[in-house]
């Protein structure tokens, strides 16, 4: 049986709306099953589904079910749903364009309008990657934005202690980008989007999906981490916690999933209502369970179940990752980073893979957030135990060189003394864009700061070699480099002088006459230095030469504290380098 639509011709939208809503109706009418054909809310009206690619679609209906898909750009494809009602089809995309259609076929009909094709990106992460462009510096910059094939899609927070096909959030919807939907969106995802829409001139659609507080374990199924030692002891940390609140308070999974059941049927009861506030400000959104531990947002793999396996494998062009803060406690936790930051990196691009049947690249495009700056400004060459972030941005680091296609934003002259949640977003988010307009839409000539790649000791001095220099190297401030500390084989760390020949750094100290190694922006906020940038305004990543040990597994953890915030504390942003890309 041939249901093919007319030509349709996406540019002159020539196949109308109305007819392929007539010509859905009536192809319903041939189906005889009894349960509704559904879609996860993310397939609806103003979505974006990326370009020349072919797409995953799923949903469900009634157990062996004929479901069809037509697009009004001609693609057709069909499936019949498995002995549980499921069903997944793939269907090809052409290149960018709007005003397109799908009608979902079987025993009922959907049709989803004002469809975009266009670039995808998933925007993953903790509180700093949900933090709103209202919360930010450049809030009054986007009061009259209007950009309607700029298009978001942000859903509640969720966690479940099993895979969730589906999220419970009603009220999630594809919002074209007004000054209402920017402010409520996260503000690295926005600033990212918005510049690569505005410079490849095509729709952009952003999904975002952030968790605050949440660990990199939490982001992970249990097989995908069960040998890493720091996710089996906080396993059973937080296990040994739940065991301990059921006997004494009486926590127990059992009644936390009674009492979460009772608030959804609450939460749909209003839903269904018509109420969509739980006050003035705040939209309504389904209850999660805090306690026991084990059923917690910080439990491995529970952030994962809820946050990532419902879009899998929705069609995206790559990810932006930002989290790390909460493993950055201490210098081991953020030492593991690094290993479990290249499994989730491995494990998310083989999960997209496979259940795209093939579809999705093996090695898609994944951009990694090194954390900003935070606490005083550096004041020792090198700082030790007591600043974890700066191993986490080493770890990233590293971790971004292990992995093909894989790349990182620095960020340390971002950030905030005594705040952890930073209100300048908007250059994370604009470095973030450059990368990809690099490294994958060939737009920019450089995409990144300057590398470190190697070096060298020649009398008493080390050459310090980078790529990624761009039109050459340059200082934040015309001023001497600060930033460089140099030590000898009795790994005590001093200032360094550093000057820029060519693509090279030379740092040496009278201190040091025969140096060993050297650290760059070793710190927890090393923002104040006169930072290493190229001329296109993007800084390097802070680095070592050395691979001396961090810390004595014999000694005390050192965990890392929240500074005190001065009675009338008001952020201010830094001055940095104009980027120029």
């Amino acid at each position: 049986m041939n249901h093919s639509l007319p030509q349709c011709n996406p540019a002159l939208n020539t196949c109308t709306k109305t007819y392929i809503f007539s010509l859905c109706m009536s192809l319903s009418a041939w189906s005889t099953a009894l349960a509704e054909v559904r879609l996860p809310r993310f397939f609806a009206d103003n979505m974006v589904l990326q370009q020349n690619q072919t797409n995953t679609i799923w949903g469900w209906a009634d157990p062996g079910e004929e479901v069809v898909v037509r697009a009004s750009w001609k693609a057709t494809t069909s499936t019949v749903t498995d002995s549980e009602g499921r069903w997944k089809v793939f269907l090809k995309t052409p290149s960018h364009g709007t005003g397109h259609s799908l009608c979902i076929d079987g025993s009922n009909t959907t049709v989803i309008n004002n469809i975009a094709v266009g670039e995808v990106w998933l925007c993953l992460g903790q509180s700093n990657m949900g933090w709103s462009v209202q919360n930010s510096f450049a809030a009054d910059s986007e009061s009259a934005v209007d950009l309607p094939n700029l298009r978001i899609f942000k859903s509640a927070r969720e966690h479940w202690h099993k895979p969730l096909e589906e999220n419970r959030d009603r009220l999630c919807v594809w919002k074209g980008c007004t000054p209402e939907s920017a402010m409520e969106t996260s503000a690295v995802a926005y600033f990212f989007g918005k510049k690569l829409h505005q410079e490849l001139g095509i729709p952009v659609g952003i999904i975002q999906r952030a968790y605050a507080g949440t660990p990199i374990e939490g982001w992970l199924p249990w097989d995908e981490q069960k040998n890493d030692p720091r996710s089996k002891a906080q396993k059973k940390l937080l296990e040994d916690t739940a065991s301990r609140m059921a006997e004494k308070r009486g926590e127990t999974a059992e009644k936390a999933i009674a009492a979460f059941h009772s608030e959804l049927a609450i939460y749909n009861a209003k839903i269904d209502a018509g109420e969509t506030m739980k006050n003035k400000f705040r939209q309504l959104a389904p209850p999660i369970i805090t306690r026991p531990a084990t059923l917690g947002h910080q439990f491995p793999e529970n952030i994962f179940n809820a946050m990532v396996a419902p879009v899998a494998p929705f069609g995206i062009r790559g990810i932006i990752w930002y989290q790390g803060e909460r493993n950055s406690k201490n210098v081991p936790q953020a030492l593991d980073y690094q290993n479990q930051l290249e499994t989730l990196v491995n494990f998310y691009r083989k999960a997209w893979h496979q259940k795209s049947n093939g579809n999705m690249p093996k090695d898609f495009p994944v951009q990694i957030t090194q954390l900003p700056s935070w606490h005083a400004p550096q004041s020792a060459p090198s700082e030790g135990i007591e600043s974890p972030w700066v191993v986490n941005r080493e770890s990233m680091r590293l971790a971004t060189k292990n992995l093909p296609n894989t790349y990182m934003a620095v960020s340390i002259d971002t950030g905030d003394a005594i705040a952890l949640h930073p209100k300048n977003k908007k250059p994370i988010g604009i470095r973030h864009a450059i990368i990809a307009l690099n490294n994958t839409y060939g737009k920019c000539s450089v995409g990144e700061g300057p590398r470190y790649i190697a070096h060298k000791i020649e009398k008493g001095e080390i050459l310090i070699e980078f790529d990624s220099i761009g039109s050459g190297l340059q200082p934040a401030r015309l001023e001497p480099l600060s930033g460089f500390a140099i030590a000898g084989s009795d790994r005590q760390w001093h200032w360094a002088g550093a000057k820029i020949t060519g693509n090279t750094v030379i740092v040496s100290s009278a201190d040091v006459l025969e140096p060993v190694a050297v650290r760059y922006a070793w710190a927890m906020n090393p923002s104040q230095r006169n930072l290493l940038y190229n001329k296109e305004g993007l800084p390097a990543s802070p680095f070592r030469t050395d691979n001396w040990q961090l810390y004595n597994p014999k000694a005390d953890i050192v965990e890392v504290t929240k500074p005190e915030k001065p009675s009338g504390y008001i952020p201010q942003d830094w001055n940095r380098p104009v980027m120029k890309p």
